[in-house]
């Protein structure tokens, strides 16, 4: 049997297995009550998972099964094709925890493969391209994964995650969900949001998950105390953890220039750019799995919570002042969460604008284009002899604090491209764009 007619054969019949599942169902809510449908369709997938249990694929020999998925993962390289490989760890669990051993992280790979890559921290060897549509009419926001170079120009791409903008009394929160249509909180796709204050200044990313252990954890947000109805009954909710910070630097007349912003990043610890630094605590799951211990602390913290130190300028400052200061030890320093700060512009004297290199990535002029690179610097090292490089070599590597870690820009009325690396993660770069977004009353 040739490799394609296995893959053909497997995609088939798990198709075919989840229709008669499907068919199944709708029979079920037709003919019957509410509850009884319900241990019906425990019974119809119960059985599924025993037929798929019971058929050739989950018994393959791992030699075979490990070359199989090698070789489609190497082949199916680019999305949509890059399908297939998902649809391979869903078929049963040997077939996941082949997937799970075969298919390489974005930070060392490049390629976003299951939903849980959009929480890992993106490419160390280049960027991932995205592009952001904006819907003025319903307030949303859509992130696509650029799937070519021209992808921009015909709205090719493949959708990672949706944002919808509310606007409330105080504050304006981006509710932001893997699902392009149902962005809500109280969906099963919502995985976190953005709250700004007031004026438009200052903004916290809120994630669904908490951040690795060793992380100086903020107070916990409100939101952890309302219990969504589709995640609860009668699990636990899921939890509504302080990320990341984000700050504009007030500018009422504009003298003091284009924007300028800061990023401080509880999740990530500063050591994470330093040679062989990682970020710590990646999610192996996507959507939360919160214990009733983890649920029921949440919720005593949140009840006790004073909502006016949420955007207090103390915090801010202190973080940002200690991470950035030269009297802090760098033993310690390593340890403080990253802060990212915007690329100065250079003022472009026949344009008579402010301009940045974003290397052909952005076209139009916009107050929201920025870029983002690392606050903090690298130790100073002993000074090393020059030599003189032999023939044939490249430059010495630009050092990680140097390099552009996000960037956003305009090249439509609605359209913005948005370029990430290691050690951001789709989801936080996502949050991060999304402030530019918001009205800043006294920041232009």
């Amino acid at each position: 049997m040739s490799f394609r007619s296995i893959v053909r054969d497997v995609r088939d019949g798990f198709g075919s297995l989840s229709r008669r599942g499907f068919d199944v169902r709708l029979s079920g809510h037709h003919n019957r009550g509410k509850s009884q449908g319900s241990v019906n369709d425990l019974s119809d997938s119960n059985q599924a998972v025993l037929v798929i249990q019971n058929s050739r694929w989950p018994n393959l020999p791992p030699e075979l099964l490990f070359d199989v998925i090698k070789r489609l993962e190497e082949s199916e390289s680019t999305w949509p094709a890059r399908k297939h490989v998902v649809a391979c760890a869903a078929v049963c669990r040997s077939w996941r925890s082949m997937c799970k051993e075969i298919v390489r992280t974005p930070e060392s790979c490049g390629k976003l493969t299951f939903p849980v890559s959009l929480k890992q921290p993106g490419s160390r060897d280049g960027t991932i391209q995205c592009f952001i549509k904006r819907d003025k009419s319903n307030l949303t926001y859509h992130l696509f994964l650029c799937l070519s170079p021209a992808a921009l120009l015909v709205e090719n791409g493949k959708f990672l995650l949706s944002a919808k903008r509310t606007r409330r009394t105080a504050c304006t929160e981006y509710v932001i969900s893997m699902d392009p249509d149902n962005i809500s909180r109280s969906s099963s796709t919502y995985i976190g949001k953005l709250r700004s204050n007031f004026l438009g200044t200052k903004f916290i990313i809120y994630d669904t998950q908490p951040p690795h252990s060793d992380a100086p954890l903020p107070p916990l947000g409100r939101s952890s105390r309302r219990f969504n109805s589709k995640k609860v009954s009668p699990k636990v909710p899921s939890g509504s953890y302080n990320i990341a910070h984000i700050t504009y630097e007030l500018n009422v007349l504009g003298t003091r220039g284009p924007r300028r912003m800061h990023c401080i990043m509880h999740s990530i610890p500063a050591s994470s750019l330093e040679p062989g630094g990682s970020v710590p605590g990646q999610p192996e799951l996507l959507l939360p799995s919160n214990t009733l211990e983890d649920s029921f602390r949440s919720i005593s913290f949140s009840k006790s919570l004073d909502r006016s130190t949420e955007f207090s300028s103390s915090r801010f400052s202190d973080i940002m002042g200690a991470a950035v200061s030269s009297e802090v030890p760098e033993s310690e320093k390593s340890k403080m969460p990253l802060v990212l700060k915007n690329k100065a512009p250079r003022w472009h004297e026949q344009l008579q604008c402010w301009c940045l290199n974003f290397r052909g990535r952005v076209t139009i002029a916009s107050v929201k284009n920025f870029q983002l690179i690392a606050a903090q610097q690298l130790p100073v090292a002993a000074p090393s002899p020059p030599s003189a490089p032999a023939a044939g070599t490249s430059q010495p590597a630009q050092p990680e604090h140097d390099k552009v870690i996000l960037q956003f820009g305009k090249v439509g009325k609605d359209m913005f491209t948005m370029d990430y690396r290691y050690p951001l993660s789709a989801f936080q770069a996502f949050a991060i764009c999304l402030s530019s977004f918001d009205t800043k009353l006294a920041c232009e």
